[in-house]
């Protein structure tokens, strides 16, 4: 009966409806049959459910389904039949289903997965989420034996769910926690999340922080605040920028100089840091960025022009922010000390002011191949485009203004840029224009 019933509506309704079917939801018994009736040009949700493991993973690796997650699927909800999954050691070399997801579904922003034994199992997790509250949900005894938690958070900001941030977290031995924006959240909710954290043994932070009614985060405040609850660490990796503003609040904010806040860690037992901070508010904001050597993480965000120097071949992405000028000296020391850089994003629209300097020194970045000076004054254009103070033997990305592009290559006839135009092949000016035969000479690569 079930089978006549499939065949009808795979036959006959499928192929008059299959234009307007944006969502399905599928079983094991049906999912061959109805996956392969039509084509679905719209659709952008699929629903698994009361699937076993080896059955689901099958036909994940149907050609037609990898085009459709490669392709279309947006959304995807999985619930694996615990009672019939077989959870044994001798099966741990075979694919993941949640790993061959979130390979193969290139365009999913929304995964939900219900898998009991896993979830009762797992004590390893690496995961991006969105939001802080995600962090929360996975702490909130979904995953009772994890012990290792490395999670990147796009975006913290104060959660609106009602989940427990103060229950203890006895399990957590290795907790990693890093963002690439700003919040205005740490003190309400990263550190009461820390504090749960009473086993733990390893912590990694790279975070950058806004506050607006206290100081800069230094050794006293991680001491007090967060390394106190965590009587078995022995491991701290840490880059933590604050940027301190008064302009709203008119707070008189007192900021602590480089030496204060590095006699802060060391003296609550942090060993082995590096500081550059502002000792006064400059148009009622400070910075201070202090981090754990060597450094160990990938990016280096929020840079100023208070930056001295220091190692760091591992940095790959570099950012600069300041509202006081970049100056050439500057970006030499950048050069030499972040040897591999390959990306460099700079927001400055201050003039230099050391100018003559330019010309006794030329800077090389080996490996830099993108570049963003859209946000920037000219001079910062001439600086890295002008084969003058500059070489980048292989930048093949470029995003800045059109208007500045026309003024430091004189719509694009002289030589200053030439050089180091000569290998890009995507340049962004974030507007349409009919590129002149001056232009495709200028960039023979586009």
């Amino acid at each position: 009966m079930y089978t006549h019933i499939l065949d009808r509506f795979c036959s006959k309704l499928l192929p008059r409806i299959n234009q307007k079917i944006t969502k399905l939801t599928v079983d094991p018994l049906s999912m061959k049959r109805i996956l392969g009736a039509v084509d679905y040009s719209q659709l952008y949700s699929l629903s698994f459910v009361n699937f076993e493991s080896k059955i689901l993973l099958r036909h994940l690796t149907d050609k037609s389904m990898l085009h459709l997650l490669t392709n279309q699927i947006t959304h995807i909800t999985v619930d694996i039949n615990s009672e019939k999954t077989e959870i044994s050691n001798e099966n741990e070399n075979e694919p993941n289903i949640f790993e061959f997801i979130l390979l193969h579904s290139t365009c999913l922003n929304d995964l939900t997965f219900f898998q009991n034994s896993l979830s009762l199992s797992l004590t390893k997790l690496k995961i991006k989420i969105n939001t802080f509250g995600d962090c929360l949900y996975l702490l909130n005894g979904y995953l009772p034996s994890l012990s290792t938690l490395i999670i990147h958070i796009k975006k913290i900001d104060r959660s609106t769910s009602m989940i427990n941030n103060t229950k203890e977290l006895f399990k957590l031995k290795c907790f990693s926690l890093s963002t690439n924006r700003y919040t205005f959240d740490y003190d309400t909710q990263v550190v009461p999340l820390l504090r749960r954290m009473l086993n733990l043994e390893e912590l990694t932070l790279f975070i950058s922080v806004i506050r607006t009614r206290s100081a800069y985060i230094d050794g006293n405040q991680l001491y007090d605040k967060v390394l106190n609850y965590m009587p078995r660490l022995n491991k701290f990796i840490f880059s933590i920028h604050t940027q301190v503003s008064n302009e709203y609040s008119k707070k008189q904010i007192d900021l602590p100089s480089n030496d204060d806040v590095r006699n802060s860690c060391t003296k609550r037992g942090i060993q082995s840091i590096d500081v550059f901070a502002d000792d006064k508010l400059i148009e009622n904001t400070g910075n201070c960025h202090v981090y754990s050597l060597p450094y160990q993480f990938n990016d280096f965000l929020f840079m100023n022009s208070s930056f001295q120097g220091g190692r760091f071949d591992k940095v790959r992405l570099l950012s600069m922010d300041d509202i006081r000028p970049f100056e050439h000296e500057l970006f030499q020391i950048i050069s030499q000390d972040f040897p591999f850089l390959r990306k460099l994003f700079i927001l400055n629209d201050i003039p230099q002011k050391n100018k003559q300097y330019h010309l006794s020194t030329l800077i090389t970045f080996n490996h830099l191949f993108e570049l963003d000076i859209y946000c920037v004054h000219n001079d910062y254009v001439i600086q890295f485009l002008s084969d003058k103070y500059t070489r980048l033997p292989c930048l093949t990305n470029l995003i800045v203004k059109y208007e500045k592009l026309l003024t430091v290559t004189n719509n694009f006839t002289n030589d200053a840029a030439r050089l180091n135009c000569s290998k890009i092949k995507s340049l962004v000016t974030y507007r349409l224009f009919a590129g002149s035969q001056d232009y495709y000479s200028y960039f023979p690569s586009l």
